[in-house]
């Protein structure tokens, strides 16, 4: 054995190693552990998220958006209505004062018959021949004038308080119209986009579960990587216990090893400096695939870290960089709401005048018809009354010539009536048809059916509000446990640089042994069949590729193992194939 492969150096060798080879496994065995409660800390964050995903994008805010814009959609059809509604109520209004015109003008003509009626009476007490018939003739006529003028007086009454009730809904009309009609399009316009904000808020949240979802597999493929590397490196743990055991066979202690053969110490003494040199190859492998494993622990960790980051980041993003802004937003939509209701008492008071105008309108009309129908029949009447008296008075003569005159003015004053009845049927069908366009269109927009949301609203505002502590609460549990799991992934990370620092103690170590091997002499086929054995037990003890490949290879270096050997380098693969789980 050389100086350089002496018993003392070997002996300091193997406990470094086997320092070393203690170290990382209580290091990985710890990494492991918080890997592992850092993996778990990860999914209760990501659980957290997707909690409040839920609530940010949930039921509650869905209803509370739908009424919003229900509201906000009865608000502008009653601004756009508004408009029509006047013009409707100003065509009625212009159409009652025509229609109280013709019946005042209607009570004249209808007096003119009384009038004329008198005049005949007058006349029939001069006659000396059927002046009874004549008397009767004229009463008819007087008493069906009566009659009719009676009722035109009361359609002609009514339609004085008709056309002021049309006139007090047509002045609230418009006065409303003059006050309200911006604010109901300004608060539309603002539930309308609280409505949109609600909206947006969703699809960030939905947006928000997405990235969650995106980060929950980068982690589980970072968090996979790093359980590759860790048994990785539990692999390197194995392989710097098979080097002490070499170096071990080296100075003669190979414990645990199967029977020595008879010149065990002449082979250990020809091998020492080769099997020296091996656990330098073996050694100088397992440090440079122990550096990769290290490196790709620590670039997981820091994957592992932003990830965990990145998500409750995006949740504070939404949820707290507008928490101050949810809480002004929730209070200027309890404003708008209460606008929203003051304008909709004001509707109703507005709308009160109109319905108590349209319903005299429905009841007067049918009165104005029943009127108008029983006038035409009376004209009728007083015509061919007339018509009688003209011809009986027609036969007397020079005597019967005046009563002729009376007979023809009363037709005239007649046929005046017919004709103002004639105008008035029109304008009376254009207030019904106006009545009747008004009534359906304060139907469509029927402000009774905003009311009904508002309440629906404010609970769900109430809800949001409740569940905004919550949603607080939540945010700062997460914070606080991505906290956690930071130093957790921190700690882990500070483990792995110290061992790896530790581990810069090795390659002296490897240096030393290359020294040892380097002056060994070459062996004869005698020395090469005597070591054999040795070599071939240590192969034995190997459990990776990556070993048995380095063993080869400086065999045949060696010349100990010819290109036709049973012992072949094996085709490197993922060496996790070959490790054992911690």
């Amino acid at each position: 054995m050389s100086v350089g492969s002496s018993p003392e150096m070997l002996t300091e060798a193997m406990a470094s190693i086997e320092d070393i080879a203690s170290r990382i496994e209580d290091t990985f065995a710890e990494v492991g552990s918080r890997l592992g409660r850092g993996h778990a800390m990860f999914q209760d964050l990501n659980g957290g998220l997707a909690l409040l995903s839920q609530e940010l994008s949930g039921t509650k805010i869905d209803g509370a958006s739908v009424a919003l814009r229900d509201i906000a959609s009865k608000l502008n059809q009653l601004a756009e209505a508004l408009p029509s509604e006047s013009t409707l109520l100003g065509a009625i209004s212009g159409n009652s004062i025509e229609a109280a015109a013709l019946l005042k003008a209607l009570v004249k003509q209808i007096q003119m018959i009384t009038i004329i009626a008198r005049s005949a009476r007058i006349e029939a007490a001069s006659l000396d021949e059927n002046r009874g018939n004549f008397l009767d003739f004229t009463r008819e006529v007087f008493d069906l004038a009566k009659s009719v003028q009676i009722s035109i007086e009361a359609c002609a009454g009514e339609q004085e308080r008709l056309s002021e009730a049309i006139a007090v809904a047509l002045s609230r009309q418009r006065e409303f119209e003059r006050d309200y009609h911006a604010q109901l399009i300004s608060v539309g316009a603002e539930l309308a986009s609280a409505h949109a904000t609600m909206r947006d808020r969703q699809a960030e949240s939905v947006q928000l579960a997405d990235v969650a979802r995106q980060s929950t597999e980068q982690i589980a493929t970072a968090v996979g990587r790093s359980i590759v590397s860790l048994q990785a490196g539990d692999s390197t743990r194995q392989r710097l216990e098979h080097v002490g055991r070499g170096l071990r066979m080296a100075v003669g202690a190979k414990a645990g090893l199967s029977p020595a053969p008879t010149d065990e110490i002449d082979a250990v003494a020809l091998a020492a400096p080769l099997i020296c040199r091996l656990q330098a190859a073996q050694l100088r492998d397992a440090l440079s695939e122990f550096d990769a494993d290290v490196s790709e622990i620590a670039r997981s960790f820091t994957t592992l870290t932003s990830a965990a980051s990145g998500v409750v980041d995006q949740g504070g993003a939404l949820y707290r960089g507008q928490e101050g802004d949810m809480t002004s937003f929730l209070a200027g939509m309890k404003r708008s709401l209460a606008h929203a209701s003051a304008l909709i008492v004001a509707c109703e008071a507005a709308r009160k005048s109109v319905d108590a105008a349209l319903s005299v309108v429905e009841d007067k009309l049918g009165n104005f018809r029943s009127a108008i129908s029983g006038l035409s029949e009376a004209v009728v009447d007083i015509n061919l009354i007339g018509m009688n008296a003209g011809l009986k008075a027609g036969q007397l003569g020079v005597k019967g010539r005046a009563f002729v005159v009376i007979a023809h003015e009363l037709k005239i004053t007649a046929d005046h009536i017919s004709g103002g009845a004639r105008t008035l049927r029109p304008v009376l069908d254009d207030i019904e048809r106006s009545a009747h366009d008004l009534k359906h269109l304060r139907a469509d927009g029927d402000s009774t059916r905003i009311a009904t949301l508002e309440p629906a609203i404010l609970q769900a505002i109430r809800q949001i509000e409740t569940g905004n502590e919550q949603l607080s609460q939540l945010m700062d549990r997460l914070g606080r446990e991505n906290l956690e799991f930071d130093d957790l992934m921190t700690s882990a990370t500070s483990l792995l640089r110290s061992v790896k620092e530790t581990s810069t103690t090795l390659p002296p170590v490897v240096t030393r042994l290359d020294a040892g091997g380097a002056a060994a002499p070459g062996l004869s086929a005698d020395a090469a069949r005597c070591v054999q054995p040795l070599f071939d037990e240590l192969y034995a003890q190997y459990t990776m590729a990556g070993e048995r490949e380095v063993h080869v290879k400086l065999l045949q270096r060696l010349g100990l193992v010819d290109e036709t050997s049973s012992l072949q380098a094996p085709q490197r693969a993922d060496e996790t194939d070959d490790v054992l789980f911690f």
